[in-house]
């Protein structure tokens, strides 16, 4: 039980003395930059799938 409370000691004297936490206005430009990251990969998954079953119903429709 004494290395669960050193434990709880340590990681609160890391979380508060030792971390370098963001400012707001360096969270907000990081929150900003993952938005449009993950809308451009989602527009690049999108239209690879479109592709995908464009050409897979053109494959389909000449096999019948």
């Amino acid at each position: 039980m004494a290395n669960v409370s050193q434990y709880i000691k340590e990681s609160y004297i890391e979380l508060t003395q030792k971390v370098t936490w963001p400012t707001w206005r360096e969270l907000q430009s990081s929150a900003v930059l993952v938005l449009v990251a993950a809308v451009i990969i989602a527009m690049l998954i999108f239209g690879m799938d479109q592709i995908i079953g464009i050409l897979l119903n053109k494959f389909y429709s000449s096999l019948a």
